[in-house]
């Protein structure tokens, strides 16, 4: 196990190597491995993404040339710990696209979009939908919630697991350090989300195995299919459009750079942010969730679910703790 910069999910790494990497310079010895040879790569995957129509973005080209010059980096003297092929690559030469962050597929969604969303819906559908709106989380994070994670009287959740990409399992890493967070909740969202927990104790999205949902399963079958029926479908509008929405809402009511950035997981970059420790206020926390809302309507009844009274409400979550 490594120490430094572990690797936690070598699912992409393993995916990109098979499909893309291997199949043109698999059989080469690392020696032989350097701009020229790397442009073979390149020119298949572009070639692939021009006959498909963009499947893979520049982005992800980039990324996955990035995956072979640290390959060959690796490849260390085990005196000196220098690289053996120290490469110097040139992305002119490898003729790799240019990303325009402009032309990234990064749509929102709009208020009224995620109303519609949370009001033709129901149950699990619908409450995962005023989640990921209204607390900006990432949709790994919230198909592993349980319900020990929701204290301050449902007004806070500790962000400390999510679900696996490839297994309907629940790991304990996260992306990044950054994303070990608690986000505060609006009353409002706390009283719904604890209608919609009821009695339940354990996993708040889960299967009829009792396994944690897959988000590329239920993306299809919930969001997309409404998506379509609105009209709103189109490429990258995804589970990620919640995280979007929530923190252009947030800086459009002026929230507090630093309980912004706490909140939506983002690592402190000024030294401003990393010297403040306004995260460690909660009553601060809870009042700037109150003070900026969420943006969109909730069912007029809230959740179907009866609501528990608030001392028993109490118990059941001590229990699940």
């Amino acid at each position: 196990m490594r120490d430094r910069e572990p690797i936690r999910d070598i699912s992409t790494i393993r995916g990109a190597l098979n499909k893309w990497i291997l199949p043109v310079i698999g059989d080469l010895p690392l020696s032989q491995v350097h701009n020229g040879t790397v442009k073979a790569v390149v020119d298949r995957m572009k070639q692939f993404r021009s006959a498909v129509g963009g499947t893979l973005s520049p982005r992800t080209i980039g990324l996955y040339v990035s995956l072979v010059g640290r390959v060959v980096a690796s490849l260390k003297n085990r005196e000196t710990g220098e690289p053996i092929y120290n490469r110097k690559w040139d992305s002119t030469f490898m003729d790799l696209p240019i990303l325009v962050h402009k032309a990234q597929r990064r749509p929102s969604l709009k208020a009224d979009a995620i109303t519609q969303l949370v009001n033709g819906s129901e149950g699990d559908e619908q409450s995962l939908y005023v989640l990921l709106a209204a607390a900006g989380l990432r949709v790994s994070e919230a198909l592993a919630l349980e319900t020990r994670q929701f204290i301050n009287a449902g007004r806070t959740i500790e962000i400390r697991q999510q679900v696996d990409r490839q297994k309907p399992r629940i790991v304990s890493y996260l992306k990044t350090d950054a994303a070990y967070r608690d986000v505060d909740l609006h009353p409002d969202v706390a009283e719904f989300l604890q209608r919609f927990m009821g009695r339940k104790n354990g996993l708040l999205f889960a299967t009829a195995n009792g396994t944690p949902h897959l988000h590329n399963n239920i993306e299809e079958r919930w969001l997309t299919a409404r998506l379509r029926k609105m009209g709103l479908d189109e490429p990258g509008m995804g589970w990620h459009a919640f995280r979007r929405f929530r923190k252009t809402w947030l800086r459009g009511k002026r929230c507090q750079e630093d309980i912004n950035i706490f909140w939506m997981g983002h690592k402190p970059m000024t030294m401003s942010e990393i010297y403040s420790r306004l995260f460690d206020e909660l009553d601060m926390r809870l009042a700037e969730a109150e003070a900026v809302g969420y943006g969109f309507r909730l069912p007029p009844n809230g959740c179907l679910i009866p609501m528990i009274p608030k001392n028993e409400a109490q118990i059941v979550r001590e229990v699940a703790v």
